[in-house]
């Protein structure tokens, strides 16, 4: 088979191939072969008439006519592999050869994966959260520990936020009662029942018996009737070694806030870590110029909202109720699922890039790791997800996916990290487990097509 690869506009390649004599001569007989079965001939069971028989009764254009639907995509699918094309959409083919030529010829247009330029990859620089703790936070950290141990003393004074009071309440639509509490206790300022509660309870004396209405979408109007009873201010305990040490483990106040500190520090530093490649997805995808072909972006759409539908099934929830739970159209839905999915597309294409770049490759042994991770994660024997991947034709994805997961890994590795003052962060600080191990979102968000299609197949093995 001989076949030549001409570039066209529009991300678009003509494939022209050419097949000898002897090679569609094989084509043609497996289809007098089917058609001998498909026909009667007088003295011959179907599939047993010789083929001279055969040919006499249907025409040598009827078995070549067959051998090019049941052949042409094979030799299509072949002439992709030997010229390493990865289409994106179906193909235009056009017969090029004639009825009565021996050989048979054809040619393919067909839209490929397009190549981004991703300019400054090396040298990339994200923004992450500050990794140094305030004296304010460690406050606010204290302040939650005393919390606990509050105590809530009566007074008399017009109630505030942050004070409780002691209410009776009911709620009535109608003449229908909805809801009823007595001697309730609820902290002013909470929004726990709505902005109306709060607004009607801050400056209410005990004795005082407020009535209003809420509109609520759902159910429509709704009344409140409440009466305050007492209110009652929240109390910390003073801060004290003696507090520390009947509150905690530690002797002292300064024990505990170092403690604190600590505490808010290595939650900084994780949070900053998970950032870490969402971030760096996030640059690189901004490198990306290129407009995105459709053939790849809805597709990718597609994807995403089967995901999405297939998780609300299990909730008992459609897109409808999930839509109208957000208070979001369906046209603003569609938006932000192309945006999304444009992104995830160039992501994809610009990790390509890079591991092109910089000559990022995968080795047998990555694959066979790949794959006992795999086995681990679905319980199951190495062997048979091999075998099931093969079977599948998925292997090629996992590949592709190893390969870009490489090329985040240096990317990261390559990207300089920095606080929202510009100061650089030592990414020893960080959690290791942040920088070095794949975080699924972001490898998600790094794959799509294929390697998306493998993922979700894997994960469902």
């Amino acid at each position: 088979m001989k076949t030549i690869v001409e570039p066209l506009e529009g991300n678009k390649v003509k494939l022209s191939v050419e097949l000898d004599e002897s090679e569609f001569g094989t084509a043609i007989d497996a289809a007098f072969r089917k058609i001998s079965r498909e026909v009667r001939i007088p003295g011959f069971r179907p599939g047993k008439a010789p083929r001279r028989l055969v040919e006499a009764r249907v025409g040598i254009d009827a078995a070549r006519q067959e051998a090019i639907r049941d052949a042409l995509p094979g030799y299509y699918e072949r002439a992709l592999r030997e010229n390493d094309i990865e289409p994106i959409a179906a193909p235009e083919i056009d017969i090029t050869s004639t009825d009565t030529d021996p050989t048979m010829a054809f040619d393919a247009v067909v839209e490929v994966m397009p190549t981004v330029s991703v300019a400054g990859y090396g040298g990339l620089r994200v923004v992450l959260p500050s990794l140094t703790v305030t004296e304010e936070e460690v406050d606010a950290r204290m302040d939650r520990a005393r919390d606990q141990f509050a105590e809530l003393v009566p007074v008399n004074r017009p109630a505030r936020d942050g004070d409780h009071v002691s209410i009776d309440r009911k709620v009535t639509r109608g003449d229908e009662t909805l809801a009823a509490a007595d001697d309730e206790l609820y902290e002013v300022g909470n929004g726990r029942f709505g902005p109306e509660m709060d607004a009607n309870l801050q400056g209410a004396k005990a004795g005082d018996i407020l009535k209003f209405d809420v509109h609520h979408e759902q159910i429509g109007v709704v009344s409140f009737s409440i009466l305050v009873k007492e209110v009652r201010e929240k109390i910390l305990p003073e801060l004290t070694d003696e507090w520390a040490g009947e509150a905690s483990e530690f002797d002292t106040v300064e024990e505990l806030r170092a403690n604190f500190r600590n505490e808010v520090e290595a939650v900084r530093k994780l949070e900053a870590a998970m950032q870490v490649r969402d971030k760096v997805v996030e640059a690189v995808v901004e490198l990306v110029d290129e407009e995105i072909p459709e053939a790849l972006v809805a597709p990718e759409m597609e994807r995403r909202l089967q995901s999405l539908s297939h998780r609300l099934s299990h909730q008992g929830v459609d897109i409808g109720g999930f839509l109208q739970s957000l208070g979001e159209s369906q046209e603003q839905f569609v938006a932000e699922l192309r945006n999304e999915a444009t992104s995830a597309v160039k992501a994809d294409l610009a990790l390509k890039a890079v591991a092109e770049m910089e000559g990022i490759e995968v080795t047998d042994d990555d694959v066979e790791q790949e794959i006992i991770d795999l086995a681990r994660q679905s319980k199951k024997n190495p062997a048979a997800v091999r075998k099931q991947l093969e079977n599948e034709d998925h292997l090629p994805a996992v590949r592709s996916g190893i390969r870009k997961t490489k090329a985040l890994e240096w990317l990261i590795a390559h990207t300089e990290l920095v606080d929202e003052e510009g100061q650089v962060i030592d990414r020893s600080q960080l959690t290791p487990a942040g920088i070095d191990s794949p975080e699924p979102e972001a490898e998600a968000a790094a794959e799509t097509g294929p390697a998306a299609e493998s993922r979700d197949n894997r994960e469902n093995a």
